[in-house]
């Protein structure tokens, strides 16, 4: 859902990011980034290898500490928060994260609702009665319940993943490179399961990713990283004619232009 300039003026961002800094010794990962993303919309943020949008993400979800900068979830200075209140912010964070990172050791029903055993919401009985519902969600079988990971084909594995990060029925949903080692059409078929949830439960999402058709079909917004800052934001479908030279050099995967990969020899 796309908000018009007049709504989202009067709206409190979900997710609101200023002038945010992280360094690590001599590298500047992140210098200055200025985003916000509105509620129940879908937030996509482009970027080469090492530009930054890992990084990004793991300190929204607290997992990496910047050195500066404001990070607000509904309006909420979460850096500003005691640790607790951070957690009880965080808590409400489903992520996806890029290679599934199932638990090898546990079967499918116990991966999926580990959040909510892990926080004791629920009893081990209730889990696994729980578990099919979520599993239908995203297009599996009962029965997969009682598989582990090593049984699954990759693109089972990501289904598991996505079941597992909307367990809880979480109000923000984070996507780190959600199409990555899936074929075309599975990587299609995932994004629509990422759109249909997303929409489902009312969420709103931020997704990472280095795939343009990927971005393209989940997001409502895109912004692209690019030396540390925010070098172009705007709507998703308008990707491909930004009238950026960073977003069009790497939109249309063209080797010449302002973004130099380097390259080791």
């Amino acid at each position: 859902m796309v908000l018009s300039p007049l709504h989202m003026s009067e709206i409190i961002p979900k997710i609101r990011l200023r002038d945010l800094h992280k360094r690590f010794g001599d590298k500047v990962v992140l210098d200055g980034i200025d985003l916000d993303v509105m509620p129940r919309t879908s937030m996509v943020v482009l970027g080469g290898s090492g530009s930054g949008k890992s990084v990004l993400l793991k300190c929204v979800l607290g997992l990496i500490e910047p050195d500066h900068g404001v990070i607000e979830i509904d309006g909420v200075d979460v850096l500003q928060q005691p640790l607790s209140r951070r957690e009880e912010i965080r808590s409400r964070i489903g992520m996806l994260f890029q290679d599934g990172a199932l638990f090898d050791s546990l079967p499918v029903w116990e991966n999926v609702t580990f959040a909510l055993l892990a926080q004791r919401k629920i009893t081990r009985a209730e889990a696994r009665g729980r578990a099919p519902d979520i599993l239908a969600q995203v297009g599996l079988a009962a029965t997969v319940g009682e598989l582990y990971p090593a049984e699954l084909s990759g693109g089972m594995q990501k289904r598991v993943a996505l079941a597992r990060a909307i367990a809880a029925r979480p109000d923000i949903m984070f996507f780190d490179e959600p199409t990555t080692g899936l074929d075309p059409i599975m990587g299609a078929v995932i994004d629509d399961l990422l759109v249909d949830c997303v929409k489902r439960l009312g969420s709103t999402a931020v997704a990472i990713t280095h795939d343009i058709a990927s971005a393209r079909r989940i997001g409502d917004s895109a912004a692209m990283i690019h030396k540390g800052k925010i070098v172009w934001s705007g709507p998703a479908d308008e990707l491909m004619n930004s009238g950026c030279p960073e977003v069009d050099q790497f939109t249309h995967g063209r080797r010449e232009g302002p973004i130099q990969m380097e390259l080791r020899r």
